[in-house]
């Protein structure tokens, strides 16, 4: 699932352009992907067993609150299109092609995106699939009264109209950012018209159709124990006659994440084992020696980062404070940034609280992921480099002097630094190891860490939004194109204030024409390569002027496959199940 602080819902102008190949209209199958791989005969492969330390509470996409329903899900529910490991559009869902400008999916202007679906779909009960379902899909998730979690995916969309039973038109409001953002991958679920068409608006709360979906997947739902466990029989109706292998499914939840580790690795007695949130060297260890399963680690676009607050934040400014036309008494001096930035130790951070390439690894980069858009400059970069001698001979230059009491000091302004973060170990572990060597060039750190709930909202003082301290740490990343990412972090039409109730994206309050201005480039090009080259420059541009610190890029999928499962290729972008029908043993 997609949320304020993992991704920010849209893409760019033609973003695809960039990932999308304008030659042909499908992609090429490879082995083991979902692409339409070759399966045996279908429901030859008796149960398979997957594990979920947390258990699933609804199997309607629109009404989940994490990956633990969403995936469940979607054995039963697919989108228009799947999204793969690079975050290219797959016609492994309801979709026929995927649509580009070559084949006039796409609207010369961006406003539009029309889809051609597949002939001759069923519903698992046996009624036509047709585009009416799709157009009314939009019209239950987009409805603010219905309170999708995927509501997020409805913004900017003007309407989704069924142009005839096999064609959908997607059109938005203005030329838009991301034209796949609707029906697409892990939030783009298809409901049936008919079987959710009395749960529109406040109905939805109460369906009784969320714990029994009917779908088009490879699966339908034979039984679900709702915090427990949803068993699954394979879709007799499903369009792949050759698919899926199993014949049916257990969707387990509950135990811990050790438990459900040992139950792949060890025991061996379930196939597939999620989001293994086990101490790091533990995990690796049982992993390792596992005769039974193996560890499957994927990197996504969430970026462990820190904001630098350039507004001022002190609380005697009253409702002046933090607002955009205040400016920090020290953090306006990109020297004390650059210190910061060259002692901040992200590889002592990535090995000792993400397990060194198992929860996460050391990135300088904002844009992580797909790599062609994953920037290899900043690796020169100084302000990426540990370096604390480098550190405190850039504040020295600057001015800043320490004092008796080991605090730099210019004038009567000091060094002195409140870090926050929300309560979560590692983020409270990352402050404690970036206090002890910020202090030690001349810095005073005071930590403080907010409860999640709180943390997270526009209404707390002590939360990200409203940014009333120095420097605070979180996660969060995009799309596969980051235009949307990088316009609503960090463009100056974006800054967060009193006047728009903290509810923009742009917290820091950092505002740079020379960025605004390329990523106004980077909504209008529509060459891929020009494309690509402007958002490493925009990448770039923000590293190096410090207007954010990037610390360490998150696994997306942390999961154990039992050695005996084949076809298993999880997208950081999509749904762990994306592919589950080409999964074979």
């Amino acid at each position: 699932m997609h949320s304020r602080f993992t991704a920010f819902g849209v893409v760019s102008l033609l973003a695809f352009a960039a990932c999308v190949p304008q030659q042909s209209d499908t992609r090429s199958p490879t082995p083991g992907s979902s692409s339409g791989t070759l399966v045996s005969q279908r429901g030859v492969g008796g149960d398979l067993k997957i594990l979920y330390w947390q258990a699933p509470s609804t199997l309607n996409a629109h009404r989940a609150t994490g990956a633990k329903d969403g995936d469940a899900a979607r054995l039963v529910l697919e989108p228009l299109a799947s999204l793969g490991k690079d975050g290219r559009p797959l016609a492994n869902g309801l979709a026929a092609e995927i649509p580009t400008v070559a084949n006039g999916g796409i609207a010369k202007d961006f406003t539009s995106v029309t889809w051609k679906l597949r002939q001759g779909l069923k519903w698992s009960d046996g009624a036509a699939f047709s585009a009416d379902d799709v157009a009314f899909t939009y019209e239950y998730q987009c409805d603010p009264a219905t309170a999708a979690s995927t509501f997020d995916r409805c913004d900017g969309v003007q309407s989704v109209v069924a142009r005839d039973p096999n064609t959908v038109v997607v059109t938005y409001r203005s030329p838009h950012p991301y034209v796949f953002q609707w029906g697409v991958g892990a939030e783009g679920a298809i409901l049936q018209k008919d079987q959710y068409k009395s749960c529109l608006g406040p109905n939805a709360a109460s369906c009784p159709a969320d714990i029994n979906p009917v779908g088009t997947g490879p699966y339908k739902v034979r039984d679900f124990k709702v915090s427990d466990v949803a068993t699954f029989d394979l879709n007799e109706n499903f369009r792949d006659q050759n698919k899926p292998f199993f014949k049916s499914v257990t969707f387990k939840g509950g135990t811990d994440p050790e438990a459900a580790a040992r139950a792949v690795f060890q025991s061996g007695e379930v196939d597939y084992a999620w989001n293994l949130q086990v101490e790091s060297n533990t995990l690796r260890t049982i992993a390792q020696n596992s005769q039974s399963g193996t560890l499957v680690t994927v990197f996504g676009p969430s970026v462990e980062r820190l904001d630098l607050n350039f507004s001022n934040p002190d609380a005697a400014l009253g409702d002046k404070r933090a607002e955009p036309d205040t400016k920090h008494p020290f953090l306006a001096d990109k020297s004390v940034r650059r210190a910061l930035a060259m002692a901040t130790n992200r590889d002592a951070i990535a090995q000792k609280l993400y397990g060194d390439g198992v929860f996460g690894k050391a990135t300088c980069n904002l844009i992580a992921t797909p790599e062609t858009l994953s920037s290899p400059n900043t690796k020169g970069f100084d302000v990426c480099k540990f370096d604390l001698d480098a550190a405190n001979a850039e504040l020295d230059r600057a001015g800043w002097i320490k004092g008796a009491d080991g605090i730099r000091a210019k004038g009567t302004v000091k060094l002195k630094v409140l870090f926050q973060t929300n309560v979560n170990a590692r983020r409270e572990l990352t402050q404690a190891l970036l206090k002890m060597d910020w202090e030690s060039i001349g810095f005073q750190v005071d930590l403080r860490s907010e409860p999640f709930s709180s943390f997270f909202s526009n209404t707390s003082p002590g939360g990200a939004d409203r940014f009333w301290a120095d420097v605070q740490t979180y996660a969060d990343g995009g799309d596969p194109d980051p235009t949307a990412y990088l316009t609503a972090g960090w463009t100056t039409g974006q800054i967060s204030s009193r006047a728009n109730d903290w509810l923009l994206g742009n917290r820091a309050r950092y505002s740079n024409t020379d960025f605004d201005a390329l990523v106004a480039r980077l909504v209008s090009e529509v060459d891929p390569a020009k494309r690509a080259q402007l958002a490493i420059q925009a990448n770039d541009l923000l590293v190096q002027d410090v207007a954010v610190i990037p610390l360490v890029q998150r696994s997306a999928v942390t999961s154990g496959v039992g050695k005996s499962l084949k076809g298993v290729d999880p997208s950081p972008w999509d749904s762990e199940m994306y592919n589950v029908a080409d999964w074979t043993k």
